[in-house]
C-alpha cells in the first residue's frame, strides 16, 4: 500500500504542480527553509548531502516558510536566486508555504501527525527536517539545529 505522502502535491518554485508520488522509490528529506536565518548556511550542508547521495536515491525537498521571525520575506524569484547564488542549491525547492497553524501545507500536517515533535507538535523554527524511506514512510524527525552532515548515518541506512 502506498504511503499517504504520495497523495500530496505542492507547487514548485517555478510554479509547476508536483506530485509527491514523483519521488516514489527515493529516500526523501523534507526541510522548511528560510534565506535570512542564522541557520541559512545549512543550505550548503543540504546541497552537499544531495550531491553525495542523489545518485544513490536521495532527494531533498525544500519548503520556504516565513512563519519564523519574518526570515523568508522574498518572493519566488528572490528565494530561487538566493538559493542558487549563495548556496548553489540544485535540489527541488517549492513555493513558500505555512508549516504551522490553520493554513499549514498538507505535507506538513501529515508529517507532523506521523512524527511528533518535542515539546508539542508544531515546527519550532526554520530548517526542521523529516526523513522518509523509499516507500514514503516518515522515519525520523530532526530539530532545526541538527546539522545536515549529522544526517548521513540515518540516510545511508535507508539508501
Amino acid at each position: 500500500m502506498d504511503s499517504k505522502f504520495y497523495g500530496f502535491k505542492a507547487t514548485s518554485l517555478q510554479g509547476k504542480e508536483v506530485g509527491m508520488d514523483s519521488y516514489k522509490g527515493k529516500v526523501v528529506l523534507v526541510v522548511n527553509t528560510a534565506s535570512k536565518c542564522g541557520l541559512t548556511p545549512q543550505y550548503e550542508g543540504l546541497e552537499q548531502l544531495y550531491r553525495n547521495y542523489k545518485d544513490k536515491g536521495l532527494v531533498i525537498l525544500g519548503f520556504p516558510c516565513n512563519q519564523f521571525a519574518n526570515q523568508e520575506p522574498g518572493n519566488a524569484k528572490d528565494i530561487s536566486e538566493g538559493c542558487l547564488i549563495n548556496y548553489g542549491v540544485s535540489f527541488p525547492m517549492f513555493s513558500k508555504i505555512d508549516v504551522n497553524g490553520p493554513d499549514a501545507h498538507p505535507v506538513y500536517k501529515y508529517l507532523k501527525s506521523e512524527l511528533r515533535g518535542f515539546p508539542g507538535n508544531e515546527i519550532k523554527w526554520n530548517f526542521g527536517k523529516f526523513l522518509l524511506d523509499r516507500n514514503g514512510n516518515p522515519i525520523k524527525r530532526f530539530s532545526p539545529i541538527t546539522k545536515p552532515e549529522n544526517l548521513k548515518e540515518h540516510i545511508e541506512k535507508l539508501l
